[in-house]
């Protein structure tokens, strides 16, 4: 019998390092094709619908924004987390939660006007999303729970909580009965960025900016420092003094709040109210997201732009060639797939180990059995 052992390399190879992502994206155009001409669709024509067509115009390049912004938001919160080798996967949840937190002014509030009420709703929705970040992240230091599972646990938890919410307490009592909140009053609106050009609004600019300082703090101060050591030598950072039940709390925070910001963004710019879904999975695209990257905020940016197209891409084929807009998250699936294959390729290397037959012992001879 023979079986597959994962080496690791003395040294990764830095050129491999910088195209791993092309060329990951690279197989995920291929077997797209594949997938394409088993559908019957020219693949030629289903990439032109695809990835060009929905950014040929300028509003287009609005609607991409908008998309990216909040996969950019949440990856870089998330990047943080899997520096330091803490596990976030529920930032779908987070997400919810500050949409939730954030929409407490224009639905209990309505007539609380002016300039501080956007402000306020955005720094709520940050709170709602550290706080719903903070349950894992005490899940784990006090009881050391698996914070992968709790965490994705919640976002189920979230999802519902916002459902009953639409459908119970908040719903609009003039929505004709469709499970929703009363539309957001225009001091509640983020407002957009080029208003004759496009939809795009104020979060692509909060997406920007916090990439940029998280990469700040990240390559120049030392609590970037700290997340770097502790996540790759938990044994060094304890050494150096650094807390590691801290960090957890630090990072489980930064990236909640940061999710938070993108859910209130998302319901004050795209949507204009709560409804049962104000996410598409942007949390867990985020993750794809953040790897692509390559945990580095900067590339994040990059990464979060080509996954928005996904989203865009998905809609436009199911519209002009009749194909499911899963498609979309086929394409995502298989992405991340070959991002953490070539990753792994990187960093190790396969070895074939075969089993040799056991030996029978001969029977002992009937004078050593006397």
């Amino acid at each position: 019998m023979m079986r597959l052992e994962l080496v690791k390399r003395p040294q990764r190879s830095a050129l491999f390092s910088v195209l791993s992502p092309f060329i990951a994206f690279a197989l995920t155009v291929i077997a797209g094709a594949t997938m394409f001409a088993l559908l019957g669709v020219n693949p030629f024509n289903a990439f032109n619908v695809y990835f060009i067509q929905p950014i040929s115009e300028v509003w287009q390049l609005h609607e991409l924004a908008i998309k990216a912004a909040p996969l950019i938001l949440i990856a870089v919160g998330l990047s943080v987390c899997y520096k330091a080798n803490i596990w976030n996967i529920g930032a779908e949840g987070q997400f919810i939660l500050g949409g939730i937190f954030g929409s407490i002014i224009p639905v209990l509030f309505p007539q609380f006007e002016g300039p501080l009420v956007l402000p306020l709703m955005l720094l709520l929705g940050m709170v709602g999303g550290a706080l719903y970040a903070a349950i894992p992240a005490l899940l784990k230091t006090r009881f050391s729970t698996n914070e992968i599972l709790t965490s994705l646990m919640l976002v189920y938890v979230a999802q519902l909580f916002l459902d009953w919410l639409v459908r119970g307490p908040w719903r609009d009592p003039q929505g004709h009965g469709f499970p929703q909140t009363i539309q957001f009053g225009d001091s509640a609106i983020l407002p957009e960025l080029m208003p004759d050009a496009g939809r795009a609004n104020w979060g692509f600019v909060f997406a920007l900016v916090a990439a940029v300082a998280v990469w700040l703090m990240m390559s120049r101060m030392l609590k970037g420092f700290e997340v770097r050591v502790l996540g790759s030598s938990p044994r060094a950072g304890r050494f150096a003094g650094f807390g590691f039940n801290k960090m957890v709390f630090f990072t489980f925070l930064l990236s909640g709040a940061l999710a938070g910001l993108a859910g209130i963004s998302e319901v004050s710019g795209a949507i204009g109210q709560l409804q049962p879904v104000i996410s598409p999975g942007y949390g867990f695209t985020a993750i794809i997201v953040a790897f692509l990257g390559r945990l580095n905020p900067l590339g994040i940016v990059a990464a979060g732009l080509v996954l928005a197209l996904t989203y865009l891409g998905g809609e436009a084929v199911q519209s002009a060639l009749g194909i499911s807009d899963k498609v979309a998250r086929v394409f995502q699936g298989m992405l991340l797939f070959f991002v953490l294959g070539c990753d792994t390729l990187i960093h190790y290397r396969i070895r074939l180990i075969g089993f040799a037959a056991p030996k029978l012992e001969a029977a002992p001879k009937l004078e050593e059995a006397r």
